[in-house]
């Protein structure tokens, strides 16, 4: 084969590379479901604002620390001292009905700052000193999954929370682009010599056997997800089209339990207002949609949707009318039967902050994921949450 056709064919093929060397064992084995509730997790990559999405509207510290930042107008009061950003206006459906959650303060010891390790750490579920190369969803997959397609996040590279230490999810943000790309004739071409004696050689096999897994997985995605309209609007996003893409998977009755988005831009240091405003928009339009897609399938009562950013942001405004990186933030629950609706706890007292200024952590953010493993996928968390950590009440 031609070196230069190798290396071109082979970038088209990149997402088919995440996948376990010993997902073919499986093959010959009757599948069973992993169970029936499903996880779609939404991260807000690059640091969302956290006090400017829920807002303490009664808060005199809050408006001067962001004279120019502070939200005045439009707040959609929850309760006598909180409030979605306007933005947010299509959950209160879902907030009235008692399908979501919201825990403040939410965080971890001694945070960072920086985007890449922070994110990391909430990936791996490790302490902020503590350097992991699994994801706390690739762990759970290393347990208790079977196929590589019980893990799928809609992007073309698969995020280190979805990387198992044998086990790995499945990246696509087209599955029929997916399929398409295993059936290319570089594949062919490349699984004819799999068994060649030069392979062990050179350390090839594994590459090789994943993309013979990869294209059973590409092939049992394709062939199993009904191509059918919605009958919900959704908006005209990238977002929006990630969570479509879900609703068509969850919708189809795939054997997947985890699936995995993301919206970024949330890295407001300037200008944060219209930033924010606009992408808070997108995120509660495409996930009011999302909810009713389901809904409207009867899928929405075994499905957990987690949202979470790698940090919030600084309790003051900054001269460039933004904010910088900060510690503890919100994260939203949305769900049918929900333990505790609502705000699950108060918001962290504003005039005591940790030593940069930012709020102190209440709840650590392994005690969600704990909560969600043993409440929800009905999961131990040994060998996945490494930490002991407690289980919360919202499910």
């Amino acid at each position: 084969m031609d070196r230069r056709k190798f290396i071109k064919d082979s970038a088209l093929a990149s997402s088919l590379f995440f996948v376990p060397s010993f997902v073919k064992a499986f093959e010959s084995v009757a599948a069973e479901r992993l169970g029936y509730k499903r996880l779609v997790i939404i991260q807000l990559a690059g640091g969302n604002d956290g006090l400017n999405t829920i807002i303490p509207y009664n808060n005199d510290i809050y408006y001067n620390s962001r004279p120019r930042l502070a939200i005045t107008k439009d707040i959609i009061k929850l309760n006598d001292d909180l409030g979605f950003h306007p933005s947010l206006a299509p959950l209160r459906a879902l907030y009235d009905k008692g399908q979501l959650s919201i825990l403040n303060n939410v965080g971890y010891p001694n945070p960072v700052r920086s985007h890449f390790r922070s994110m990391d750490i909430w990936q791996t579920a490790s302490g902020s000193d503590e350097y992991l190369q699994s994801g706390w969803l690739g762990r759970y997959l290393d347990k208790h999954g079977e196929k590589p397609y019980n893990a799928i996040e809609i992007d073309e590279q698969l995020s280190l929370a979805m990387k198992g230490e044998h086990f790995n999810g499945i990246a696509t943000n087209d599955y029929r682009v997916l399929y398409n790309s295993s059936k290319d004739p570089y594949f062919k071409n490349v699984l004819n010599h799999y068994n060649d004696a030069h392979l062990s050689e050179h350390n090839l096999g594994y590459l090789y056997q994943t993309m013979t897994e990869a294209k059973s997985s590409a092939k049992y995605i394709y062939e199993n997800t009904k191509v059918k309209l919605s009958q919900q609007e959704y908006p005209q996003n990238k977002f929006a089209r990630q969570l479509k893409n879900v609703a068509q998977f969850i919708n189809s009755g795939l054997d997947t339990k985890v699936f995995y988005t993301s919206l970024g831009g949330f890295d407001t240091h300037a200008n944060q207002n219209n930033k924010q405003s606009r992408l808070l928009s997108q995120y509660a339009e495409s996930v009011s949609t999302f909810v009713k897609d389901l809904e409207q399938n009867d899928m929405f009562e075994d499905t957990l949707i987690l949202t979470f950013s790698e940090f919030g942001r600084r309790v003051k405004q900054n001269a460039a009318n933004g904010t910088d990186h900060g510690a503890a933030n919100n994260v939203f629950i949305i769900g049918k039967n929900l333990k505790q609706a609502g705000f699950y706890n108060n918001l962290a007292s504003l005039n005591d902050l940790d030593d940069n200024g930012d709020l102190k952590y209440e709840i650590d953010f392994r005690s969600v994921y704990s909560t969600i493993l043993n409440n929800w996928m009905n999961v131990s968390t040994e060998g996945i949450i490494n930490s002991k950590q407690k289980v919360l009440n919202f499910i």
